[in-house]
């Protein structure tokens, strides 16, 4: 039975396959979707699809099975949520030269990859002594949520991890024997690449975690969880906590970080228009524009409208 009041469901979904014509596939997944009355992201690209998209439940089967019609129905990786209201506020089907971008030609996870490990068998592996277990996520999501223990390696983009990761192996490595090495992101998709690098780079002993964080919480229960603090996801709902329930940040609408209570409270905080993190990065002429925008956007909340700004930057990257 559907919750009344959690009516909007919410597939986050990936698979790296072969799709030979990306340009042929994306005008009948986009036609289907706008016809479905589902929105959000998908990406496309030679390795496969990626993306979140949300509405009702059989609009949202109905897309999903031609998903899997078209790369196949064995391991569509799909973690599920429920949302009160639609997230997004319209669908694009892009056309991408990765489904997520690491810039490192040659990785391909559809040939070479880590070992899988399911959420319920995650805790006994990075619990084990030697284990390295590294966070394959971006700063700003690192900050309001990761596993104990677990490696930050400050990215802000995941196309800087195999730098990263070459300038820290030695350190990483230098108990000589090859240890275990752990990772894990929010759906599944960084990861899972990231161990194609490694693996790429002479690793054997390398695990990331399947379905990522969401099937982490969705799955293991929170008195079981080695997991601390909120989920980043790239919607409207800002964060999640075990049970996928909705989290406490908010957005800020210059830069896109996640905001705590704490952080609102900043003399540099201006809704819709600037946070701590960013104000140094934007300058005086960027801010007046978006807090016109802001001004325009609350008029149009009043009006019960949804205004083009919003409707643009809504569009986030998926896992970037």
């Amino acid at each position: 039975m559907i919750d009344a009041d959690l009516p909007i469901c919410v597939a986050a979904l990936y698979k790296f396959s072969a799709i030979d014509d990306c340009a042929r596939v994306r005008g009948p997944l986009a036609r289907l979707c706008c016809a479905q009355g589902v929105k959000g992201t998908l990406l496309l690209a030679p390795e496969g699809i990626n993306g979140t998209i949300a509405g009702s439940d059989d609009a949202t089967a109905r897309v999903l099975s031609h998903v899997r019609a078209l790369v196949g129905e064995e391991n569509l990786e799909v973690k599920f949520s429920r949302a009160a209201e639609q997230p997004f506020h319209r669908m694009k089907v892009r056309l991408k030269r990765e489904i997520v971008t690491m810039g490192e030609p040659g990785i391909d996870p559809r040939s070479s990859v880590g070992r899988y490990v399911a959420p319920k068998d995650w805790n006994a592996l990075i619990r084990e002594p030697g284990t390295i277990l590294i966070d394959t996520r971006n700063d700003y999501e690192v900050a309001i949520g990761t596993f104990a223990g677990a490696i930050n390696p400050q990215t802000k983009a995941f196309r800087e991890f195999p730098a990263w990761f070459r300038a820290e192996r030695e350190r990483l490595l230098a108990k000589g024997e090859a240890p275990k090495v752990a990772m894990f992101c929010t759906g599944g998709i960084r990861c899972e690449k990231a161990t194609s690098f490694l693996r790429s780079e002479g690793l054997d002993e390398v695990y990331h975690l399947q379905g990522g964080i969401l099937k982490y919480l969705e799955t293991v229960p929170e008195a079981q969880s080695l997991w601390e603090g909120e989920c980043f996801v790239f919607d409207e709902r800002v964060a999640v906590g075990h049970g996928l329930e909705p989290g406490s940040y908010i957005l800020c609408r210059a830069c896109r970080r996640p905001l705590s209570e704490s952080d609102c409270a900043s003399e540099l905080y201006e809704e819709g228009v600037s946070c701590a993190a960013c104000y140094a990065e934007r300058s005086e002429e960027q801010r007046a524009g978006y807090r016109e925008r802001h001004r325009q956007e609350c008029i149009a909340a009043a009006r019960g409208e949804t205004h083009v700004g919003a409707t643009l930057r809504s569009s986030q990257k998926q896992e970037s």
